[in-house]
Order: C-alpha cells, then structure tokens, then sequence
C-alpha cells in the first residue's frame, strides 16, 4: 500500500479539511500518490499546526470534525488517492487544561484520576511533590489566583485549572492553590525543577506513557479505527518524534500488530519521524534492525541532493568569506558541544538532574550532574537505543572522558548502569534526554550560529561537510533503492529552515564565492547590524545569506525571522532571556535595509547574477528526487518556485489558484520558456517551469510505477561531464528504460564554455527516447548534452519496454 508519491498539506482553522477536499482533483492531476497530511486529531484551541493534541478520541473540530474528515477519505477515493496519517505519540498539549480531559482529570483527582497512568510525570508523593505548572509570571503572581463563583477552578487571568473535591469548601484562593494537587510556580522554574517530561523544552507539551498497552489502545483507538473503516486510502502512518518515546521499538512492534488486525494486513506504510546521523566515516546511521518501520521521513535524501549542486572547490574561498566577517574560523564540533552545554546546563536541567539522581555511587550530585551532561553533549546521534545501539553510546563516552578527564570515573560508571539494565530507568531517561539535547543544541541552537554558508544549516545536515560530491550521492541513492526503497524523501518540510529554493539558490555562493564575498563586503559596511551589547556577527552572516536566498522579500517577513533566528542562537538574546535593545536593534535592520533604493538595487543586481544558476539547481534537485529511489514527498506549493524561511514563513497561505490555472494551462499544450529566457521572477514561464518537471516526474511515478525499481549511475563523456548527474531506472543492468539527467554547478559550466561536445551515453544502444518533461523525442546511442538539456537544465528520459 505505498504511494507513489505524498503531497504534505499543513492543515490549520484558516486552511481546513474542506479545504483539503477541495484540492484533492487538483493533486490527482498533479500526478500526486497520496494526501500526507498534519495531524487531525483534536489539537489545543487556535492550534495552526496540530501537534499539541488535547484529545485523541475524535477529529478536530476546528477543521470540520468527522464529517468533513469522512468528506476529505470519500474524495481521495473517488480520486484513486490514499492517505498518510500524521500521528503523535510521544505528548499531548496541556497548556489548556478544561480542553484536555485527561490532564484535567490528572491535575484534579492525582493518583485517583482514571489518566494517572496516561503521563510521565512523578506521582509517588504528590503531598511534598506536587505536579509543578510553570506559568506564573513571576513567584509573586500567586498573589492573583482566584476561585470561580462555584469554587470548582482556581484562575490565573485567561487560565483555568481544576479544583480537587473538598479542598475548596474554605480559605482564600492562595490556601486552596496549596491542597491541589499541582502547583502553579514561576514559569523560570520549569526548566529546573518540573516534574513531568516534556517535549523537548516546551512545557506546554507532556509526554505520554504509551508504552503503557492500555494507554496505548486509549491513545490510538480513534485512527486505528478511521483505518479500519477505509484500508484502501488510510493505509499509512507517519510517527512523530519516536525519540522521545520510552521505547520506541516496542511501540513500532506494538503498532505494526495493530495495524495488520486493521485491515491493512502486512501492507500498512510505516514512517518514522527520525533525523539519521552523519557519522564520522561518512555513512548515514540507519534505523535499529527491530523496528518494524519503512524508512524515515527523508532528511538524510534532502542532504544528499541539496548537497550534491554545492561546489566543494568554493570551500576555501567560503570559509575566508566567513572568517573575515566574523573575525575568526570555529570548528563545527566546537560550536555543537557548546550548544549542547547551554541546553544541558541553562534548558533542560530538570532532565538532567532526574538522570544524574538515577545513576548509582554517592558522588557529589554536582559531579554526577556535569558528568551526564558532558555525555549527553558527547552523542555522535540522537539516541543510541541500547542494546543495537550500544557502539554509538560507547562513542560517546570515548568523546567525553577525552574532553573531560576529571568526570572520567562518573561518566563510566553512568555508562555501566546504562549496559547494566537497558531496559532500565538510567538507560530509557537518558537515551529519551539525549535525543532532545542534540535537537535543541544542534538544530535550534548551532544552526543559527555556525553560518559560513548556510545553504548547508538543515536539519539531518551537515554543515562541515561541504557538499556531496556525485559518487557519494550515486551510492547513497542506491543503497536506498536496496535497503529502504518505502522510505520517504524529501527537499522541504513544515521543520526546514529554509526552503528547497533558498538552498538551490545559495548553492550558486559556492561557484560565484568572489561575487559574493564583494557583495557581502559592500552592503555589510553601508548596513552594519547595530551591535548594542555586541550583536553577534554570526547573525549578520546569516541575516544576508537569508535575504539574498529568501528575495523578493518584505522587511515584516525578514523582521519576523531575524527576531526568530537572533533568539535561537542564544548568543546576545533569547525567547527565555530577550535583551529589549537587542531586539529592538534587530527588528530595525530590515527596515533600514529595504529602505534604501540603492541598497535595495544592489540586492536585486546580485540576485539576478544567481538566480538563474539557483533555478536550474532547484530543477535538478527536484527532478534527482522525484526521479530517485524511496517515496517522494512534495511540500504544499513547492511545485512551483517558493522562496520561504524556518516557520511560520513556510506556512504562509499557498495560492492554490494559480496553480489550478497554471497546470491546466499546461495540459492544454503550453510549454514556459526556459529558465534563461525571462528576468521577471513573477512571470508565468518562469514559475511554471517547475511545475512542468515536478508534474511529469509525479505523473509517470504514479501511472509507471514499473519504470521506478533499480539504480544505476550513468556518466556524461566530454569535457563538460562532471556538470551533468545522471541516473537509470526500470531495467536490469544495461536495459534500463528510465534516465533522469540535470545540471550541476551551472555558473561554472557557463564559465568554461558550456556543454561543448560532451555526450550522455544512454544505456540500450541506440534506441528512441521520450524527454518526458518536454515531449521531445531523443535517438542516438550518445546524444550531445547541449541539444538534450536545449530547453531546460533538466530531461527525463523514457523508452518504450
């Protein structure tokens, strides 16, 4: 039951399941497989994003509830469609108590409520110990509590908290807050001292027990059953952050039964949510062999073929670029594992000191504190899930007794008592730990810091190594087709930081690094970022690599990531510790910036330098992965060109409209002009270009699906050979009777003169090819580069069986 292809679409109040079943003729023209949508189930209220699920027993009312999620499965039907489910299990929204029953119930009976056994979080004495809930605007504030006229809640301004039986019938609302079951504190004491896991660092997010079987069916009965109902389209789920489970494997095992009892058999299509590490030999970490999953999600594909357009001969001439605007060159290493160590010692101390109070000895507790954060910084990947992954945990402790010879004996000793019971408290606790310290170090944190060239600062990236060269790329793809050929693949999602175009764009720095660094030079003097507590200069590398990748741009949109990016790295303010003149300073610049003409004109030259080279290498990505092994998945309006930054920016509003116009404009026989042929960034011709390749690609997946087994590399022959990355598919070796071809590193190929006579030999001999995105027809055993990529950088071949 795996799709030829999925289609994401964030679902929110202002872009509902009518919504969605309105698209649905227009993604089957599209050529889309399937609707891989965000989560249904009922999220906390206003919620634009789905994650912070408050009852899992129905679907979202703010998005039409069941009869429009019944409405959206019968026109995926109709259509020939099926669907990919969003699942979360690892937490549930609580920043709203009266909208989640089970927390409600938790907060208001303790240990008695029916939901004592739903959440992680420490019930043994709840006298002493009560359930802390950080949102108290400072320990004063409780000073503001009030009760309800029936003195069954307790209020803090807009919240609402229960009020446990016969604990109100007297006092003031200060000594009833007292003999609840929780406490209502500082919002600061969370990161120290809560009393429940949570979602990374968002306490408004508490971790579910669903390694509890009866949690478990509680939590998962409403989609196993919307499965049930329709195994034809419901016949795959997506699983959110299995990193942060207890035991993940179990889970998966645990779900995979359940699915087949659904209906769906062996054939359910699992995914994992899970960022796979670069390891130091320049393999990917693969999924532990336990798991019953198909893949992941596609960060590892979206390194590889972003990185394989990035030109590893600018690396130099880059980090001299970077080096001079920030004064000085950092090894990546170095940025992570300080990272790692603020979000250790600053963020989720709580979680540290619940780990370090489970390992056995009678150290200083501070001792064995800096000791588990010291290995929890020393992880080569998120989670090493003992006992497969125990080579990656002794990794770690190498890397941390080296840097820390003086925690030595403690961190061996946490190590023991991890291998000792993996199965255990110490070992799940801290795998469950490590997970969210390299999220939030590396991904929320490094990536805003460590900026040389930030084409390469994605998530499942790495940005130290500076482009995949084709080779690489080649043994990647077909080690995918072999191990992990339902696996999903991916250039852009609702977590990238940037879009799949800002990359492609960016990519061009790496050929054009003179242009850039003089670029860089010119308007970083005339718009120096004020430095008011001294701004980091890593932010101005950032702030102009995004705006230049990002253009056209508003200053509303540019201030609204830059507020966003200067808080991530930590680094002069923070969403937990802002700087008001930092901020305000920060916010100021894109003002400054679009404001002037001749500045505003300097962008736009340089621009039109790259963007031609970025369109051809956005072309080329999206061709590579939508041609390539796994399953492809194409984020909303990412058909056409799309220029976003991190959320909220790529969830803005697609206009679904143009795009309905576009397609059938093209069904109709119009064919855009080439890449190179227009400058207006809006035209038709221009946008449309991708639709023309993202459309004949998703189309021959859906209704060939024959021509998408096999991999093979295919080298161009010429001068020009290394500018072309090639691929065959859907034949033995030599019979193949597919070829996707694109362009690489196109500023350089134009440099030295272009294709000239290099040729592409195709395998079969000399026989009749179809460029699917064109329509033209292709003979020769070897046909020239130049008349094969005539019209646009890229060719999708076919020959008849």
């Amino acid at each position: 039951m795996v799709p030829s292809s999925t289609y994401r679409l964030q679902l929110a109040p202002d872009q509902d399941l009518a919504a969605a079943t309105d698209l649905v003729g227009y993604l089957s023209d599209l050529g889309v497989g399937a609707l891989y949508c965000s989560p249904l189930l009922q999220p906390a209220p206003g919620s634009t994003h789905g994650y912070d699920v408050v009852d899992p027993t129905h679907a979202n009312d703010e998005l039409g509830g069941e009869p429009a999620r019944v409405a959206l499965v019968a026109a995926l039907r109709e259509a020939g469609l099926r669907a990919l489910l969003d699942l979360v299990p690892n937490h549930m929204g609580v920043a709203v108590p009266p909208a989640n029953p089970s927390w409600w119930s938790l907060l208001r009976l303790g240990t008695d409520s029916p939901y004592a056994s739903w959440y992680d979080v420490d019930l043994s004495d709840l006298a002493e110990r009560p359930i802390l809930i950080p949102v108290l605007g400072s320990p004063e504030d409780v000073s503001a509590l009030e009760l309800s006229d029936d003195r069954t809640e307790l209020r803090y301004y807009e919240h609402r908290y229960p009020v446990a039986p016969g604990t109100a019938d007297e006092g003031s609302p200060q000594e009833v807050h007292e003999r609840q079951h929780y406490r209502l504190v500082h919002w600061r004491r969370g990161n120290a001292e809560l009393t429940y896991r949570r979602f990374f660092d968002v306490s408004d997010l508490a971790a579910v027990r669903v390694e509890d079987p009866e949690v478990f069916e509680a939590t998962h009965a409403e989609v196993l059953r919307w499965i049930a109902a329709d195994p034809d389209v419901l016949s795959g789920l997506r699983i959110d952050h299995p990193d942060g489970l207890t035991a993940p494997g179990a889970y998966l095992r645990r779900l995979r039964a359940r699915l087949t009892e659904t209906g769906l058999g062996e054939d359910a299509w699992l995914l994992v949510e899970k960022i796979t590490s670069l390891r130091a030999d320049g393999t990917t970490e693969a999924l532990p062999s336990s798991w019953p999953a198909d893949g992941t999600t596609g960060y590892d594909a979206l390194r590889e073929v972003c990185g394989v357009f990035v030109d590893p001969r600018g690396e130099s001439l880059i980090d001299q670029v970077a080096a001079e605007h920030t004064g000085g060159r950092e090894r990546l290493s170095v940025a992570e594992h300080a990272a790692k160590r603020l979000v250790t010692d600053e963020i989720l101390v709580a979680e540290v000191r619940r780990i370090a109070a489970l390992v056995p000895g009678d150290d200083e507790p501070g001792v064995v504190r800096d000791a588990v954060a010291e290995l929890l910084g020393a992880f080569p990947v998120y989670r090493s899930y003992l006992p497969e992954g125990r080579a990656d945990l002794e990794r770690a402790v190498d890397t941390a007794c080296t840097a820390r010879p003086d925690l030595a004996e403690a961190v061996r000793r946490i190590r023991a008592g991890m291998l000792a019971e993996p199965d255990g408290d110490l070992a799940r606790r801290f795998e469950q730990t490590s997970g969210m310290v390299t999220a939030k170090g590396v991904e929320d944190t490094t990536f805003y810091r460590w900026n040389r060239f930030v084409a390469l600062n994605e998530v499942g990236g790495a940005p130290d190594r500076f482009g995949v060269r084709p080779a690489e790329f080649h043994a990647a793809n077909a080690h995918r087709d072999a191990a992990t050929p339902a696996a999903m693949t991916t250039l852009s999602t609702h977590d990238t930081k940037r879009s799949e175009d800002v990359r492609a764009r960016l990519a061009v720095l790496s050929e054009l690094t003179a242009e850039w660094g003089a670029f860089l030079r010119k308007l970083a003097a005339r718009h120096p970022l004020p430095r008011p507590g001294a701004t980091s200069p890593s932010l101005e590398l950032l702030a102009w690599q995004s705006l230049v990748g990002a253009w056209p741009i508003s200053a509303e949109r540019f201030r609204g990531y830059l507020t966003k990016a200067s808080k991530e790295a930590k680094l002069v303010t923070a969403h937990v510790d802002a700087v008001p003149e930092v901020d305000e300073a920060i916010a100021a610049w894109p003002d400054a910036v679009l404001g002037s003409e001749e500045s505003v004109a300097d962008i736009e030259a340089f621009v039109r330098l790259i963007d031609r080279f970025g369109r051809s290498n956005g072309l080329g990505q999206k061709l590579l992965q939508l041609a390539g092994p796994g399953v492809p998945d194409v984020y909303q309006g990412t058909e056409l060109f799309e220029f976003s930054l991190v959320d909220p920016d790529n969830r803005r509003p697609v206009d679904f409209a143009r795009r309905r116009e576009l397609l059938a404009r093209l069904d109709g026989g119009w064919m855009p002009a080439p890449v190179a042929a227009t400058d207006d960034p809006a035209s038709d011709d221009l946008v449309a270009t991708k639709l023309v390749v993202t459309t004949a690609a998703l189309r021959l997946r859906r209704f060939r699906p024959e021509l998408f087994w096999g991999y093979a590399p295919v080298p161009a022959s010429g001068p020009a050979a290394d500018h072309a990355v090639a691929f065959a598919r859907g034949g033995p070796a030599g019979r193949e009777r597919l070829v996707a071809v694109a362009t690489r590193l196109p500023a350089g190929l134009e440099a030295e003169g272009g294709w000239r006579d290099t040729v592409l030999p195709l395998p079969g001999g000399a026989e009749d090819w179809t460029d699917m995105v064109t329509g033209t027809p292709v003979s020769g055993a070897a046909p020239r580069v130049s008349e094969l990529l005539a019209r646009y950088p890229v060719a999708l071949l076919v020959r008849p069986a």
